[in-house]
């Protein structure tokens, strides 16, 4: 794939790999445009263990008529319930590409993210090495095939209607929609075609003749990077983020929701919730009682969403350079 003009690496404040990753991410949505379809009207429909929005889906933003404006959707625990990685991992559990001892070491990694609240660097670089090194030499081709089917089994029945419906809105008033996720591109690719979204933003690893190389091209699509994805992904669309809306449960995403003059916290983790009070932005939250308790840690950052999600493996076709 042919790097495109606009994809400069930045010199600000993100480091030199979450800048490879976003402009990687943003190069890679472009590209998927091409190669979307409509979802069937059936795919669209979140299926019977969907949980009811918590309130009315009626958002202040946006506004018809507007060109330059768009809207961007974190995935995990804001689209999703839960982590669209975990459910990967476990359609790639069943079908036997890794065994228990592997699964019973991504789940100690999951654990211990969530217990200690913070991200311990070996266990993100050792899930990243092991999760790449369990979709090494797998086709391309194979894992989207098994990516739409693993959508089907376990991803379609946990959409939260009440973001549905604000993303919805989004698209009535005739504005591109993006997930934008740490999950692998083609996962977060498939998903979008479902939602009838315009795309996606993910990590992007790197593959030569369709076979993956195990290797990431950057880091995967977190933080920092995600902010850098938007940033390029609006240059190439020439988006006005200032007219933009960004929706997210984690404060992970913080930079990310700051680009944008329509910042939303949906099912917001505590320290998003406490920012945004701060800032004055809006709140969503579509959980209720034990379950907002259970589903608020911020099961899609840091190791969770390494273990989770570039243990699937899936992402766009990259060359070797």
């Amino acid at each position: 794939m042919a790097a495109l003009k606009w994809l400069t690496p930045r010199k600000q404040s993100a480091t030199e790999r979450s800048v490879l990753a976003g402009t990687a991410a943003a190069e890679a949505a472009e590209s998927a445009l091409a190669t979307l379809e409509p979802p069937s009207p059936e795919s669209e429909a979140p299926g019977p263990e969907a949980p009811a929005p918590a309130e009315p889906a009626e958002p202040a933003f946006p506004v018809p008529g507007e060109p330059r404006a768009a809207a961007f959707f974190d995935l995990d625990n804001t689209v999703m319930q839960g982590a669209a990685l975990f459910h990967f991992g476990r359609g790639l559990y069943k079908r036997k590409f890794f065994d228990k001892r592997d699964l019973l070491r991504f789940a100690w990694q999951q654990a211990y993210f969530r217990l200690a609240g913070a991200e311990d660097p070996e266990h993100m670089q050792d899930a990243r090495d092991s999760a790449l090194s369990i979709v090494k030499g797998h086709r391309v081709e194979e894992l989207m095939s098994i990516g739409e089917e693993i959508y089907d089994e376990y991803m379609a029945g946990k959409i939260w209607p009440g973001t549905r419906a604000l993303a919805q809105a989004h698209l009535d008033a005739g504005q591109r929609v993006w997930l934008v996720t740490a999950a692998p591109v083609e996962t977060a690719t498939i998903i979008a075609r479902r939602l009838g979204l315009t795309g996606a933003l993910g990590t992007v690893a790197e593959s030569a003749d369709g076979v993956y190389t195990g290797r990431l091209v950057g880091e995967p699509l977190h933080g920092p990077a995600k902010a850098e994805a938007v940033r390029a992904l609006a240059a190439a669309e020439d988006l006005d983020l200032s007219r933009c809306a960004a929706y997210s449960d984690s404060h992970n995403d913080i930079p990310m929701l700051s680009l944008v003059g329509h910042p939303y916290a949906i099912n917001p983790d505590g320290g998003l919730r406490r920012h945004a009070r701060a800032e004055g932005w809006r709140l969503r939250d579509y959980r209720t009682g034990r379950k907002a308790a259970k589903i608020g840690i911020p099961a899609a950052a840091g190791t969770g969403a390494i273990a989770g999600g570039v243990l699937a493996g899936i992402a766009v076709h990259r060359r070797r350079r």
